[in-house]
């Protein structure tokens, strides 16, 4: 008789929950899809948004030419330390925040006096957010004519994403294994302060970069002191290459597969918000 009722006990629980809703779809709700969200602002400037909302800053600027676009931020990653590079006055600290705090401000290259760089090795989480550091030159002469440069990888949600910075030379095996796998990589292409778009080629294969390729530091249409994408895409299969002008936003669902990278050609300006015209009243 107890197993009978232990039975019939667990067929109840069954048809019970099979009669309760998903709480998930509950009053028409779907389970919200993760994503990250990566942003260009021109140059080597992007504003990466995790899953839960928090935002990372690199390389902030407020070069004419693009414009001073302020954006917020939780954390300011800084490559190297140059004007163009190292803007934080531009940035928003978090809400109910005056300014950011030191410990909010990462920097990949410090001077510690006139003229002297160091690395400074970082490997640091926040959360769920981890970023970390690998040393490389701004030049193809161990950092002699231009100083040095940090890439910066930071993974979140799943996903692990590049910045190259400044990077001025192909990066040598022990670079490729400390940088180790890659979702997504912002890649200067430019050449003159960095490597050129046949380098950026190079470097990308060293790379192998899962879902897309986003070049940075390039010439733009009105700021023509750098090449413009063309030999960086010489040679690319059409069908690999996105281009938006219309925003500078790519948002990237943590489960994205792709069967081959894809490089995207954001644009650099952030979409401007249509304002309503005001609704004319109805003569009586």
């Amino acid at each position: 008789m107890k197993r009978l009722l232990v039975v019939l006990g667990a067929f109840a629980l069954l048809f019970s929950s099979l009669l309760t809703p998903d709480s998930s779809r509950v009053r028409g709700q779907e389970p919200k899809e993760q994503s990250v969200k990566v942003r260009w602002l021109g140059q080597s400037y992007f504003q990466i948004e995790s899953a839960e909302g928090r935002k990372i800053v690199i390389d902030p600027h407020a070069i004419p030419a693009f414009g001073r676009q302020t954006v917020a931020a939780d954390l300011i990653l800084i490559s190297h330390p140059h004007d163009d590079h190292a803007l934080i006055e531009i940035i928003e600290p978090p809400a109910g925040a005056k300014k950011f705090n030191d410990g909010d401000i990462l920097r990949g290259v410090i001077e510690t006096k006139t003229g002297k760089q160091e690395w400074k090795v970082i490997d640091e989480k926040r959360g769920n957010i981890r970023m970390r550091t690998v040393a490389t030159y701004h030049d193809t002469m161990n950092g002699m004519q231009r100083g040095k440069n940090s890439i910066w990888i930071i993974e979140m949600n799943g996903l692990v994403l590049c910045h190259l910075g400044d990077l001025g030379h192909e990066l040598s095996a022990e670079q490729v294994k400390a940088i180790g796998k890659v979702d997504v990589l912002m890649i200067p292409i430019g050449g003159i302060y960095t490597i050129n778009g046949e380098q950026a080629q190079a470097v990308m294969k060293q790379i192998k970069p899962r879902l897309y390729v986003l070049p940075m530091h390039y010439g733009v249409p009105g700021y023509d002191e750098l090449a413009g994408p063309e030999e960086f895409l010489d040679g690319v299969k059409k069908d690999d290459i996105k281009k938006t002008p219309l925003t500078n936003e790519l948002v990237i669902p943590v489960d994205t597969k792709l069967d081959a990278p894809k490089i995207v050609l954001l644009g650099w300006k952030k979409p401007e918000v249509k304002k309503e015209e005001p609704k004319k009243e109805e003569k009586k």
